[in-house]
């Protein structure tokens, strides 16, 4: 089943978010196989990432849990704000992720 996780960042965490950049993307390529869909929350002019939208693959809510629990920004204080919510993917059109 899939589950949205949807991170704020804390004001000024920026310094934060960039000091642990490297071991967040070594997390997110470890866990690979849970993530459907993951990226940073952006500003509409893409200047600023203020938050994390990770889409994920897993069995429970704990098991999403787990994933943001054990997640390098969170744990390093970065995210704010944290929702956990089940979905079920309706349509889907990947083509279009890349129009502007």
């Amino acid at each position: 089943m899939l589950w949205a996780v949807y991170c704020i960042d804390k004001p000024d965490t920026v310094a934060i978010r960039n000091e642990h950049l490297q071991v967040h993307r070594r997390y997110l390529d470890e866990k690979a196989n849970e993530i459907f869909l993951s990226g940073p929350l952006q500003s509409d002019d893409a200047s600023v990432n203020h938050g994390s939208l990770f889409i994920l693959s897993v069995k429970s809510r704990e098991a999403a849990q787990a994933f943001i629990d054990a997640e390098p920004f969170n744990k390093n204080g970065v995210f704010e704000r944290i929702t956990i919510s089940r979905m079920r993917k309706g349509r889907f059109h990947p083509h279009l992720a890349d129009v502007a």
